[in-house]
This record gives C-alpha cells, sequence and structure tokens, in this order.
C-alpha cells in the first residue's frame, strides 16, 4: 500500500494568510496525480496552509501570501494520504509550484511488475531557482535511468536516490550540481563508470555510491573533492588501482571500497589521509605489501579492514603506533614472519583477526589479553604458528 506524506510547518498566528488560486489548484493537481482523484482537498479550510493542513506540506510566506515549500510523499505519519495503487504520475502541475524547496518520496512505488514509474524527465528547470533537496527512498518500483534534466536544478544541496529500481549509467550532470553537499545513490543497479565530471562537486560532504553494479577505476578527479568526510563505493565492480590522489582528501572520516575488484596494491597516498576513522577495503584483490604506508600518521583511525585482499609479506611496525585502533582486520590474506607482541598493547584495540595467513613463530600476548577479546581475536589457520591460546 502506498502512502502519501504531506507536513505543515507555518506560524499558527499567520494562519488566515491567503494562497494563489492558482498555486491552491497545482498543489491539489500534484496531490491527486499520486493518490487518484477522489481526493479533492475538500475538507481543507481555508487552504492547506490554513487551519486543517495537509499531513506533510510545509508553507512559506512570501509577500503575505501562501507558498508550498515542501512535500513529503510517503508513510511517515499514521494519518498520511495514502498513494494510489493505480498507475501514480509526475503531473506538470508539480513544477508549476515555483517555491518548492524540499521533494521528498518515501516507500511510494512500491511494485517493479505492477505499476512501475518512472521519474519525469521534463520540467525540472522550472525549479531550478527553489529546489535544494530531492529525496528518492525505498521505491523499488521506480524504475528506469537518472534524467539528465536534474542538471537543471542548481540550487540543489541534498540529491538521495536511495534503495530504488533505478539503473543505467550516472549522467554527467550531475556533476554540473555545484552546490551538492550530500549525494546518495545507494542500492540500486547503476552500472557503468563513475563520471568524471563529479570531480567538480567540490562542496560534497556526503557521497554514498554503494551496492550498485558501477565498474572502472576511481575517477583521478576524486582527489578535487577535498571537503568530502564520507566516501562509500562499497559493493560494486569498481577496478584498476587505488589513484594516488586519492590522498588529497583531508577531510575523509570514512572511506569504503569493500568488495569490489580493485588491484595494484594499496596507494602510498593512503597516508595522507589524517582525519579518517573508518578505513573498509576488504575483499578485494589489492594484492601487495604493507610497508610501504605509514601507518603511524593515521591517528585517528578506528576501524580497518584489510581483510581478503591478497596482501603479502609481513606486518608493518608502524601498525602497533595506531593509538586509537579497535578493529584491525587482517585475515584471509597471505601475510606471513613474526607477529608483535605490541599489536596487542594497543591501547583501544578490542577487535584482532589474522586468521588464514602465513604467520609463524609464537604469539607472545599475555592471558588477559586473550580473557578481554575472547572470540573478538582469531590467528587460526596460520601454518606453525603458536598463539598461546589454551
Amino acid at each position: 500500500m502506498f502512502v502519501l506524506v504531506l507536513v505543515q510547518a507555518a506560524d499558527p498566528s499567520s494562519s488566515e494568510a491567503p494562497m494563489h488560486k492558482a498555486e491552491q489548484q497545482a498543489l491539489y493537481s500534484a496531490v491527486q496525480a499520486f493518490v487518484g482523484s477522489w481526493w479533492n482537498g475538500s475538507d481543507l479550510y481555508p487552504d492547506p496552509c490554513g487551519w486543517t493542513p495537509i499531513q506533510g506540506v510545509y508553507c512559506d510566506l512570501y509577500n503575505d501570501f501562501w507558498y508550498v515549500s515542501v512535500i513529503n510523499i510517503g508513510p511517515l505519519y499514521d494519518n498520511s494520504l495514502r498513494c494510489t495503487t493505480n498507475i501514480a504520475e509526475f503531473s506538470h502541475h508539480l513544477f508549476k509550484l515555483k517555491h518548492l524547496k524540499v521533494l521528498s518520496f518515501f516507500s511510494c512505488f512500491l511494485s517493479p511488475s505492477q505499476n512501475p514509474i518512472t521519474i519525469s524527465t521534463s520540467n525540472w528547470e522550472k525549479l531550478a531557482n527553489s529546489l535544494e533537496s530531492l529525496e528518492f527512498r525505498s521505491n523499488p518500483g521506480l524504475i528506469g535511468t537518472v534524467p539528465n534534466t536534474f542538471g537543471y536544478l542548481r540550487n540543489l544541496q541534498s540529491l538521495v536516490l536511495l534503495e530504488n529500481g533505478l539503473g543505467g549509467n550516472l549522467p554527467e550532470e550531475i556533476g554540473t550540481l555545484v552546490n551538492l553537499r550530500r549525494l546518495v545513490l545507494a542500492g540500486n543497479q547503476f552500472s557503468g563508470k563513475i563520471p568524471e565530471s563529479f570531480g567538480g562537486l567540490s562542496k560534497l560532504l556526503i557521497l554514498d555510491a554503494s551496492r550498485n553494479k558501477l565498474s572502472g577505476s576511481l575517477p583521478l578527479t576524486f582527489g578535487s573533492l577535498t571537503s568530502l568526510l564520507k566516501l562509500d563505493l562499497s559493493n560494486n565492480m569498481l577496478e584498476g588501482k587505488l589513484p594516488r590522489e586519492i590522498g588529497r582528501l583531508k577531510n575523509l572520516t570514512l572511506l569504503d571500497l569493500g568488495s569490489n575488484k580493485i588491484s595494484g596494491g594499496l596507494a602510498q597516498s593512503l597516508e595522507e589521509l589524517v582525519s579518517v576513522k573508518e578505513m573498509v577495503i576488504s575483499n578485494n584483490p589489492i594484492g601487495g605489501g604493507l610497508k610501504k604506508i605509514e601507518w603511524q600518521n593515521l591517528q585517528s583511525l578506528e576501524i580497518l579492514d584489510l581483510s581478503n585482499t591478497c596482501l603479502t609479506g609481513n606486518i608493518h611496525k608502524s601498525m602497533a603506533e595506531m593509538k586509537r585502533l579497535r578493529f584491525l582486520g587482517l585475515n584471509s590474506n597471505n601475510l606471513s614472519g613474526r607477529v608483535s607482541p605490541r599489536l596487542a598493547a594497543l591501547p583501544c584495540i578490542g577487535a584482532l583477526y589474522l586468521y588464514g595467513n602465513n604467520f609463524t613463530g609464537e604469539l607472545e600476548f599475555s592471558e588477559s589479553f586473550y580473557r578481554r577479546m575472547g572470540r573478538r581475536f582469531g590467528a587460526w589457520n596460520n601454518q606453525n604458528f603458536v598463539t598461546g591460546l589454551k
């Protein structure tokens, strides 16, 4: 069952402000396109922003008149309007709301087989001066591609396309949205390469394109995303080497490239990510060793997952100098040599996984370390390796 959610945030003392008839009609027609023609707003008095507002629509005053500024569509409230189970559509009336700042669709288009819907490709230029946030969340019945006409939305600060049925290539035009702070594309069926134009999003704080079918190498232009705090490209089919330009992301706190096909060794420039707290590169055929990175430079790092990355050689001694490290995953590699007891002395370590390697010798960790860690320590499947566990 689809539900339309629409929230009112006007000052009650201004509830008697009028709304232009054209604005009211545009809103009603846009709503009807999603909930069905049975709804006509007849129970709203004196208008959608008055004493009996639509649940989910916010209005703002411009020159003493109400204008719709926010529309949220989806089951956010118990008394939300229910979307039609028949074919919904993006009515041209929606694009007549010239002061619309926020447009959101949550769990409204649910069936990709019975009444699927695509995003309208036309009229987005009419919202170019107003729209700041556009979101489609949890809509498996929303199929097709992302329209390149999104490139008209030059004031957009947040574009969220999360867990829908969208696919195809990502349009280059997204890279022209220079005011974007948040770009979430996760949980769709997007394929092809990440556009080089994304490197022009210099104000971007969050980029999440995880759980898609993206391929090709990471764009070298990503080095220009110097404001970025979170970069999550996990669970795709990305390949090639890690570009050295990734080291320019000095403000990055989360880097997740797990479960791709990245190879060519760990980029030395990773040691320049001085703000990173979580680095996940697991489940990639990275290869190479750990020694070319000065791990002690990463003093903010709390989670490091390099499991199943075809690593070889010894554990670099500088890995025992990451004072805030809580999780270290080096399991399922081809690492060898002895393991320094200094790893167990890391002040914050709470999980350490070394199993599935070729370590040798005796592991000189204290009994209190084993008791404290319990199942959060693993060192099995290492030939000629004595852990001291009883």
